[in-house]
C-alpha cells in the first residue's frame, strides 16, 4: 500500500507498523486490519485507561450529567505506540477523504498536540482554536495564521454532544475559511451530536466509537454482559440517565 502525505510518502514502513500492532492469525490481512481500526483503537484506549467504564459507580461530568464512562484521550500522548498509531490513522483518514485540504486546525485543549503531529506528517499549516478568546494581548480565538479561502480539516480528540467541536468550526468559518470536515479519535455517538453535525454540514469521521468500544470491553471482560444494556441506555439519553441502584 502507498500513501502520499504532501511531501512525505509512507509505504511499507507504515504497513509494517500497523501489522506489528495487531496479533495476527494466519487469515488476517491488511484489509481485515483496516476494517477493524475502531475495535483495535478502542482496545488500546481501554488498555491505557484513556477510557474508563464504571456502570455501577458512575462519574459526574462538569455538566452535572451522570456517566458510566470517562474519556481522556490526552493520555495517549504518553504512550509512543498509541500516539503514533493515532497520528498515522488521522493523517491517512484526512489524505483519503479530504485530499484538497490546505490547513489543519486542532481544538483546544485535547487536540492541540495531536493536531500538530498530524499537520506535521501531512506537511500542512497548523492552527488551534481556543474555547474562548484569551483575555490579554491580541485576544486571539485562533492561534496561528489562516488565510481566507483556505480549506480546513479540524482535528478533535473526543466528540460528545458536538457543541464545543462545532464552536471551533464556527470560529474558522468566521475567519473566512471553508471547513471541509472534521476527524476525531473517539465519539460517544450521541444522537444529538449526529444531528448537530448534519445541520452544520460538517462531515465527521472518527477512528473509533462507543459501539466498537462496548464490543471490545465485553470481549476482554472489562464489563459484564449485564452492563451492556445500561451502557447503551446512557448513550441514548445521557442528560437524563440515572444509574440503577445496586
Amino acid at each position: 500500500m502507498f500513501y502520499a502525505f504532501g511531501a512525505l510518502s509512507l509505504q511499507t514502513d507504515w504497513d509494517n507498523a500497523l501489522f506489528a500492532a495487531v496479533p495476527q492469525p494466519k487469515t488476517l490481512n491488511f484489509y481485515t486490519i483496516m476494517n477493524n481500526i475502531p475495535v483495535l483503537l478502542a482496545e488500546k484506549l481501554l488498555n491505557i485507561s484513556a477510557i474508563k467504564l464504571q456502570p455501577e459507580i458512575p462519574f459526574v461530568w462538569a455538566s452535572g450529567w451522570n456517566s458510566p464512562i470517562y474519556t481522556d484521550n490526552r493520555k495517549t500522548l504518553s504512550y509512543p505506540d498509541v500516539r503514533s498509531f493515532i497520528k498515522l490513522e488521522l493523517a491517512r483518514t484526512i489524505a483519503e477523504n479530504f485530499p484538497e485540504v490546505d490547513a489543519i486546525a486542532g481544538v483546544a485543549t485535547g487536540a492541540i498536540a495531536q493536531g500538530a503531529l498530524v499537520a506535521d506528517l501531512l506537511v500542512k499549516p497548523y492552527v488551534y482554536v481556543r474555547s474562548s478568546p484569551k483575555d490579554h494581548g491580541l485576544e486571539n480565538l485562533i492561534e496561528g495564521n489562516l488565510k481566507a479561502g483556505q480549506k480546513v480539516v479540524v482535528v478533535e480528540d473526543l466528540v460528545s454532544t458536538g457543541s464545543s467541536s462545532l464552536k471551533a468550526v464556527e470560529a474558522i468559518r468566521n475567519a473566512g475559511c471553508d471547513v471541509i470536515g472534521m476527524v476525531a479519535i473517539f465519539t460517544y455517538e450521541f444522537p444529538v451530536a449526529q444531528k448537530r453535525f448534519k445541520d452544520a454540514n460538517v462531515p465527521l469521521i472518527t477512528l473509533s466509537n462507543y459501539s466498537a468500544m462496548l464490543k471490545v470491553a465485553l470481549d476482554i471482560n472489562y464489563i459484564k454482559e449485564s452492563d451492556v444494556e445500561t451502557l447503551k441506555e446512557w448513550r441514548e439519553d445521557p442528560e437524563n440517565w440515572v444509574p440503577k441502584e445496586i
